[in-house]
């Protein structure tokens, strides 16, 4: 198990941005994915965005391609969501996630260690 801390949530009017962070601690972060998911109220958890170990390789949810932009840096065992141009539909309690596949892991099952959870509530 990974513990993640995320942190950067809060209320935002549309069209504004935020950024959420996500410190890890684990001596084997670089050979993890890790990605961000959101789950609103009623509503299943969905995968957003997910940065593979060597962060090189990045996968987005067609619902936020041209507006979140994910980051890691390896150094500092931390990953990152850019989220711009937010909608009212992007309100959801947003999660970083950790996986040990050598892939690019967009599947709740594929992730080994989750967050606590920052909430992200965008107003109209």
């Amino acid at each position: 198990q990974v513990q993640l801390v995320e942190s950067g949530g809060g209320l935002v009017q549309a069209g504004g941005s935020l950024k959420l962070s996500c410190a890890a601690s684990t001596r084997t972060f670089s050979r993890y994915a890790m990605g961000w998911f959101r789950q609103a109220p009623g509503k299943v958890r969905e995968f957003v965005a997910v940065n593979n170990w060597s962060a090189d390789a990045k996968y987005y949810a067609d619902s936020v391609k041209g507006r979140f932009t994910i980051s890691r840096d390896n150094i500092k065992n931390t990953v990152d969501l850019q989220m711009n141009s937010l909608k009212p539909e992007d309100t959801a309690v947003y999660y970083c996630a950790a996986s040990r596949t050598y892939a690019v892991p967009h599947l709740e099952a594929e992730f080994d260690s989750w967050g606590q959870g920052t909430q992200v509530t965008v107003s109209s």
